[in-house]
């Protein structure tokens, strides 16, 4: 075995082998497999030799002294192979080279140099001393005495020892491979020893940690134990991971510009880190409050961009109409940049950098979360979104404090480590959907967050140390005022955001939502490409949507493309131009039915106008009497205030303001009667019934006051109603019409339906400047001051007929015989 040979090279990754020892092997890498392959082929003879920890590429990651080994038995599994390798001598690897993928290595035997004189007494005394501290580091390590002595004994000799004890320490591969390369057997003794002294020592100092443990926590929990247990091993080797850690937070603190009193309060944090132990649950909740308060941006910030022709066109290209809010937000953008201009006045600059909180109102899908998405990449600035729709819990807001398990801050801080700058625009979405609940109110804890005059030091719960918030832009979204607390809803703008018109939903569909969705149905890219006509944009908009946005449009066109898309797919013939009666085929029957003006004038109809945040629309008020049992009172009899009993019905769930507008519009009929031309037969004992359909569908509110009335004073008086007359707005009992709330949508949804002439109260004239210029000039408006105006203009111009609507139930109800009028009773 003195000369050299090739073998194949197994690359052990984490060990070393020692000759004398057999140790079980798992091969699984490639190239490791193909040398154990050939080696079986051959005499079994393989080069292990260690890799170096540090990477190394090729040959350069193998030490150059190995061993020579034999390969005993071998199993293989899924994994690869499991073998018994037995180092036979060392050697040294002159040349490594690969051959069809097998790594080879040319291979020299090493000997190792043996003393010059074996019986010198200092070279005995060392073979023993190692032999003494080899079983005592067995001893400690629970082998009992008898097999220790069987183990030791069976060596022949000191280098086999000093193999032996190198194979079974746990030292680093870069030290097994020293002791390894050391072929001096006496030096390779001493080396040994060194190791066996310090493991010794080390595993004596374990115990005495253990001892001194048990006598400190005594009868304490198992668990309590182990962590104690843990503490004093810490403290007694030193943790150099703590060390790191605390020293990296040391020097990020170090570096940020951070208030007098939260760097004090990192300080203090940063003291308690150091004293406590590494592994404890204190130190887990002071090191994830440390690096929050290190990734805060407490100076970041974007550089803001006040360009007024940048963000009007940023506005423009990003949204179609929204003319009153466009310049709402470019009115604000300007008073920023002009502030920003008169940095020399403290006074100034601190405006600017404070300004208005803006609250957008308005139904669904109109744009209001885009808008301020725009406004961020108008200015400049990081965008955070955060959704408080539902939330019911004030820690939302403000945090948790730090001694309940799981504290983390809340979504206001959270949102600007997300932004990374502390002049982020920050959008808190639907603000009028918080909750309230035993653990706290959220809308109370945003009064802090969206005053100009205390968010310049906000306190998070968890924090626990102001943070300025004084540079964020804060926009609100909110569907409803009404539910939002007047104290919140006082610290914030509104802008409203009105519904679109028909003409508004087309352009916008044709502009944005078609072409977002044929490239979202992988169309925008076919050869010819789908187009719409706007036809079938208008039977999508009035048959299969109905909103005051365009989120339900999209979802159609959406759909209209996705089945577009399924035939082009499968090879079917389609319509690649889609108009209305290519959308009736695609999307079946129309989903949505509005309502249209009606047909013809009648007596006892009357139309009004209503609004929901999906919009405005027309409804129908139905009224109609009939007298109870007893006879009809000559006109001569009828007194000026005695007009009898009188039963009213109300059907069409109707709230308790509309239930209150129809007595008034009752009472102001009854009153009235004479001027109304209301006839006698009407009068008395009679039974009013008003019904608002849908009947399935619950109705509020007081601006149907003059709608009911006009269908009353119809039915009682016999007098058609105009259908192309449409009203709205709220009655008193002497008859005055009193103004009401959202003229636009309900103009919109009269003008949709077939509408001509509107009837509005006179304090609400100034609110036809929301209404769009082109539909403002298909119709004609009428303003009211009482109940006479709208009764001018909505009755029908005829002669009251001889025979009334009713006079049928009338004269079945009456008998021609009877007694007097002044003994009729009324049932």
């Amino acid at each position: 075995m003195s000369e050299r040979r090739q073998l194949p090279v197994l690359a052990l990754r984490g060990s070393v082998a020692f000759p004398g020892t057999t140790i079980p092997i798992a091969v699984g890498r490639a190239h490791s497999l193909r040398a154990v392959e050939e080696a079986l082929k051959g005499d079994r003879t393989v080069f292990a030799v260690s890799e170096r920890e540090e990477n190394s590429a090729g040959s350069e990651q193998l030490y150059s002294i190995g061993v020579i080994a034999h390969i005993g038995e071998v199993q293989r599994g899924l994994g690869g192979l499991q073998l018994l390798l037995t180092p036979e001598k060392r050697g040294a690897a002159i040349e490594y080279r690969t051959d069809r993928g097998v790594s080879h290595a040319v291979v020299r035997p090493v000997e190792e140099m043996k003393p010059l004189n074996e019986n010198d007494s200092a070279f005995v005394a060392l073979y023993k001393e190692v032999r003494e501290r080899a079983m005592d580091l067995g001893k400690q390590r629970g082998l009992r005495e008898d097999v220790l002595t069987q183990v030791v004994g069976a060596v022949s000799g000191p280098g086999e020892l000093a193999d032996l004890v190198a194979t079974y320490l746990e030292l680093s591969v870069a030290e097994k491979q020293r002791l390894l390369e050391t072929l001096d057997v006496e030096d390779r003794l001493r080396k040994v020893l060194v190791h066996l002294q310090r493991r010794i020592e080390l595993m004596t100092a374990q115990q005495r940690i253990r001892d001194s443990v048990t006598e400190e926590i005594g009868g304490k929990q198992r668990e309590m134990y182990l962590r104690e247990q843990l503490k004093a091993i810490h403290r007694e080797l030193g943790d150099a991971d703590q060390e790191n850690e605390v020293a990296e937070l040391e020097q990020k603190l170090a570096k940020l510009e951070l208030p007098k009193e939260a760097r004090e309060e990192a300080q203090r944090e940063l003291g308690r880190l150091k004293r406590v132990g590494p592994e404890s649950m204190e130190a887990q909740v002071i090191r994830n409050h440390l690096q929050w308060m290190v990734e805060l941006p407490w100076t970041n910030r974007s550089e803001e961009k006040l360009d007024l022709p940048l963000a009007e066109k940023v506005l423009e290209e990003d949204h179609y109409g929204l003319g009153d809010v466009k310049d709402r937000v470019l009115e604000f953008l300007s008073v920023r940049e002009l502030a920003s201009r008169q940095r020399g006045s403290e006074v100034s600059a601190r405006n600017a950098r404070k300004g208005s909180i803006l609250l957008f109102v308005g139904p669904p899908g109109v744009g209001k979360t885009s808008i301020a998405k725009s406004i961020a990449r108008a200015l400049g600035r990081e965008y955070v979104r955060i959704a408080l729709g539902g939330a019911r819990d004030e820690a939302d807001i403000r945090g948790h404090r730090r001694t309940y398990v799981g504290a983390m801050p809340g979504r206001i801080i959270s949102g600007l480590k997300q932004a990374g700058t502390k002049n982020p625009v920050f959008l808190l979405d639907e603000v009028d959907k918080l909750g309230v609940s035993f653990q706290g109110d959220p809308a109370s804890a945003l009064l802090e967050v969206l005053d100009p005059a205390q968010n310049s030091a906000f306190t998070d719960h968890y924090l626990n140390v102001p943070f300025d918030l004084s540079e964020v832009l804060f926009v609100a979204t909110a569907n409803v005022l009404h539910t939002i607390p007047p104290a919140l809803l006082d610290r914030m703008e509104v802008v409203e955001f009105a519904g679109y018109t028909e003409r508004e939903k087309l352009q916008i569909g044709k502009r944005y939502i078609v072409p977002r969705q044929l490239e979202e149905s992988g169309l925008s890219t076919h050869e010819p490409q789908p187009t719409f006509e706007d036809d079938a944009l208008r039977a999508l908009i009035s048959q299969y949507t109905r909103e005051s946005g365009v989120r339900q449009l999209e979802r159609q066109i959406g759909a209209v493309t996705r089945k577009l898309a399924r035939k082009l797919a499968s090879g079917s013939a389609a319509e690649l131009t889609v108009d209305a009666e290519q959308v009736h085929k695609l999307l079946g029957r129309p989903r949505v039915h509005p309502e249209q003006a009606a047909e013809a004038d009648e007596a006892g109809v009357a139309t009004g106008m209503y609004f929901t945040p999906a919009g405005g629309d027309i409804m129908f008020v139905e009224a109609a009497v009939r007298r109870l049992h007893g006879r009809a009172r000559p006109e001569s009899s009828v007194e000026a205030d005695g007009w009898g009993d009188v039963a009213l019905i109300l059907t069409g769930q109707l709230g308790d303001v509309m239930k209150e507008s129809a007595r008034a519009a009752l009472t102001y009929a009854a009153t009235h009667a004479r001027e109304l031309m209301i006839p006698q037969q009407s009068l008395g004992a009679i039974e009013a019934h008003i019904h608002v359909p849908a009947g399935a569908i619950p109705k509020d509110g007081p601006s149907a006051g003059v709608t009911i009335t006009t269908a009353l004073v119809s039915a009682m008086s016999g007098r058609k109603v105009r259908r192309d007359v449409a009203m709205t707005g709220e009655i008193t009992l002497r008859g005055r019409v009193l103004p009401i709330g959202g003229v636009k949508e309900k103009v919109l949804g009269a003008h949709r339906a077939g509408i001509r002439h509107i009837v509005l109260p006179r304090k609400n004239q100034a609110d036809l400047a929301d209404v769009p210029a082109e539909v403002r000039a298909e119709l004609e408006f009428h303003f009211a001051d009482t109940l006479g105006d709208v009764l001018a203009v909505a009755l029908a111009n005829e002669n009251m007929p001889e025979t009334p609507v009713g006079r049928g139930l009338l004269s079945s109800t009456t008998e021609s015989n009877g007694p007097s009028p002044s003994s009729w009773t009324a049932h």
